[in-house]
Order: structure tokens, then C-alpha cells, then sequence
């Protein structure tokens, strides 16, 4: 069952009016495709290999802010070319598959037919993100979004707030979904409740320290905190 704060639980149920969502490790399973990326990357460009856990700690954070935390040493040329075979290395590598979550689909649905609004706040930018909307055919089911080169990267609360701004929607009235300290950083700063999903990058214990209002396993438990039947 999902990890609830039980005295919030009569107010939180009905009163969210937008959620947005994380993409990679909330909705999309691509953290082992963003590792092996990484890694391939940095072998074709001669830097020294970071770690699979080096590699998850920046997911989320814009791409040129993770290249500098993962390669500090690294000159402004090694950094350009790293940022171009990143690219090149998870659209066209051999890197594992990054299906969506499982109920990721059945859950859209279900907030869509609720007249839920939806929208991303990615560390993608604009070009991979359409590349995977166009993948899993899920463009339809958002009314915004925002990338890493659109907005100063999380933790920052830049993307959630222009959110908000573009649909009208006052801070209490949205939710965040996400994976990362980063997500529930940025939800924190812009005001947002938030709720942590233990599927990607970081588990329990790194979510709680920023107040979710609940931790789920799986889009399942998800589905059933926002839409009870």
C-alpha cells in the first residue's frame, strides 16, 4: 500500500487539479539506458568512466549541470563533445530498452477521463522529449511541458511555476510525481505537494526528507492515491 501520512489523507484525495510528472524513472524505466549512455559517452570521448550510482545521482538535473558534477576537470571542448555523444550514444547505442512503467498508460487514461490537467517537468531537453512522446505515443495525454533548456534546471522551481502559470492553477491545487531528491526539491521550493515513486533513482529514506505527502511502489498504488474508487 502506499506509504501515506495518515492525518492528510481526508484533504489530499479530491483537491488535485494538475499533476505533473517526472519523466525518466517515474514514467519511462530509462535509467540502465541514461547509465549505459553515460558510460559509452565518456569511454568514446577517453574521459575516465563514472559508476552506474555516479550516473543516477544527476539523473534529473539538466544535461551541461550533470556533465560538469560527473567530469569537474573535464576542459569546455571534452564537455561539448561528451554533451553531442551522450545524445548520439542513447538515441542510437546499444543501450537496454526504455519501456514505460508498467500502468503508466492506464493510469494517463484514468486522470485524462477525470478532466485531471497533466504535465512533465523533465531534465530532458525539448528534442529528447518529443522523441520519446513520439515513441510512446503519450503527447496527447499532457496540456504542458517543460525541459531542461527551457528553464534553469531542478531543483530549481522554475518549471513548476511557469506550469502553473501557463495552466492557471494555483500552487495547492497541483501535485508533483518523481523519482529524485531533485523533483521533490523543486515541488518544495514552488510550493507543491509532492509524492515520491520509488521506481527510478532514489529510494524511501532520500524522499521522505522532503515532506511527500505519500511514497508509492509502483503507477498501481499511484492511480489508486489519486483517483480512489
Amino acid at each position: 500500500m502506499p506509504d501515506l501520512i495518515p492525518d492528510l489523507m481526508p484533504e489530499y484525495k479530491p483537491k488535485y487539479k494538475l499533476v505533473i510528472f517526472d519523466w525518466d524513472g517515474t514514467l519511462m524505466d530509462s535509467v540502465a539506458r541514461i547509465v549505459s549512455a553515460m558510460q559509452a559517452a565518456a569511454h568514446h570521448c577517453q574521459l575516465e568512466m563514472p559508476t552506474a550510482m555516479q550516473v543516477k545521482e544527476i539523473i534529473g538535473l539538466s544535461l551541461p549541470i550533470a556533465l560538469d558534477i560527473l567530469f569537474p576537470h573535464s576542459s569546455q571542448s571534452q564537455l561539448t563533445a561528451m554533451l553531442s555523444q551522450y545524445k548520439y550514444q542513447y538515441v542510437e547505442g546499444d543501450n537496454p530498452p526504455a519501456p514505460l512503467f508498467d500502468n503508466a498508460l492506464s493510469l494517463l487514461t484514468a486522470l485524462k477521463d477525470n478532466n485531471t490537467l497533466l504535465a512533465v517537468a523533465t531534465g530532458k531537453g525539448r528534442q529528447g522529449l518529443q522523441r520519446v512522446f513520439c515513441e510512446s505515443q503519450t503527447e496527447h495525454f499532457f496540456h504542458a511541458s517543460r525541459c531542461a533548456d527551457e528553464a534553469r534546471s531542478k531543483p530549481d522551481p522554475q518549471m513548476v511555476l511557469s506550469l502553473l502559470t501557463e495552466l492557471n492553477i494555483l500552487p495547492e491545487q497541483a501535485v508533483m510525481i518523481g523519482d529524485t531528491s531533485y523533483d521533490m526539491q523543486m515541488a518544495q521550493a514552488a510550493g507543491v505537494d509532492r509524492i515520491g515513486i520509488t521506481l527510478g533513482v532514489h529510494d524511501r529514506e532520500v524522499l521522505n526528507r522532503y515532506q511527500p505527502k505519500a511514497i508509492v511502489d509502483s503507477l498501481a498504488e499511484l492511480q489508486q492515491l489519486l483517483l480512489p474508487a
